[in-house]
């Protein structure tokens, strides 16, 4: 296994990193469709008034069919590919798509950044998150969704955003961050904003859905982060001739065991943020994650671990889409793929 063999390309791509952002983003074809999904029946409820108040009303019974599990799939094509194969950018646990496409303060997120370098997207809402809808409990999910509070995000410390814990509802300049970290702490809000509620028990049907969007729109690359990592690997080994790369930033635990031959031949990168020794949590579960990632190196996995402050990258926490320098570290990404052939 190479540990940041990357680092002359990597570096390149990141000093061209803002030389196209000024460049108009031509597309060929954009659009959505739905991808997994299956039926199920709810009975036993009792009727209900619905329609708006004051207006229009009538007796709802909402007992019968409904589809659930499915997962929205947005893609964006454009005029002159120069990827040979298009990305696949995968959420981490209670978020959606929506971290792909804008940083919290308002810069292009990382669909932009691969569009002008000319790769074709695809940005997913996972099942249960944001426009792939959610589903009734607890006739369909065993157990309720997690919300998380405002404080959160800061408070967890495997998230590196916050060096301390800031006291419930604190103020975002009440945040105390680590020396030199990116994360833009004046877009607090709008970071969390985005998140939404998580179930815990959404893993096989995701990955079904998952499959189903690599056999309708692959040969591709997959991009995944934190919660998916795990999932992303069981897909590469499910259509290793399909995953033509495999991107897991920051994966929270390891992908299943055996069959790991699949892999043979397969560029993996495992690219992880700054901050990590502060967290015994994260040491221990990256920990697991190296250990897996030797044995799918032993089985012909080309794999790279690769640190970004060993690059001269400094200063990213878990969500490096939405550090002040994520275009630096999408140029990591986009170079160690150029590197496999993967752009032209």
């Amino acid at each position: 296994m190479r540990f940041a063999t990357v680092l002359t390309i990597a570096l390149a791509a990141c000093g061209a990193a803002t030389t196209a952002r000024a460049e108009p983003i031509l597309l060929r074809e954009m659009g959505s469709f739905f991808v997994g999904g299956r039926i199920a029946v709810v009975s036993d409820r009792p009727k209900i008034m619905s329609g708006t108040p004051g207006v229009q009303q009538f007796e709802l019974d909402p007992n019968g069919e409904y589809w659930v599990e499915q997962m929205y799939v947005q893609y964006f094509k454009v005029e002159k590919p120069r990827g040979r194969v298009p990305i696949i950018l995968w959420h981490g646990g209670a978020m959606t798509g929506v971290f792909w496409e804008s940083t919290p303060d308002g810069r292009p997120g990382w669909v932009n950044y691969f569009l002008r370098r000319g790769w074709d997207v695809y940005n997913v809402d996972g099942v249960e998150r944001g426009r792939s809808g959610w589903a009734m409990y607890p006739e369909i999910w065993p157990a309720p969704p997690e919300f998380m509070p405002r404080s959160s995000p800061a408070e967890r410390t495997h998230w590196r955003i916050g060096a301390g814990r800031p006291a419930q509802g604190a103020k975002p300049d009440a945040i105390e961050l680590f020396p030199g970290s990116q994360f833009p702490v004046e877009a607090y809000d709008a970071f969390v904003k985005g998140f939404v509620p998580r179930w815990y028990h959404t893993g096989p049907a995701t990955i079904k859905a998952f499959l189903e969007l690599v056999d309708r729109v692959c040969p591709c690359v997959v991009i995944s982060h934190s919660q998916s990592g795990a999932w992303s690997f069981d897909i590469a080994k499910a259509r290793p001739d399909k995953v033509r790369a495999l991107i897991a930033i920051e994966s929270a635990t390891p992908g299943s065991p055996g069959d790991l031959d699949r892999f043979s031949g397969m560029p993996i990168m495992w690219l992880l943020a700054d901050f990590i020794d502060t967290d015994p949590q994260r040491v221990k579960a990256f920990a697991r994650n190296l250990a897996f990632l030797k044995t799918v190196s032993a089985a012909g996995g080309l794999v790279d671990v690769v640190r970004l402050p060993e690059l001269g990258i400094r200063g990213n926490t878990h969500f490096v889409m939405s550090d002040r320098n994520s275009d630096d570290v999408a140029g990591v990404v986009h170079g160690w793929l150029a590197k496999h052939g993967l752009h032209q």
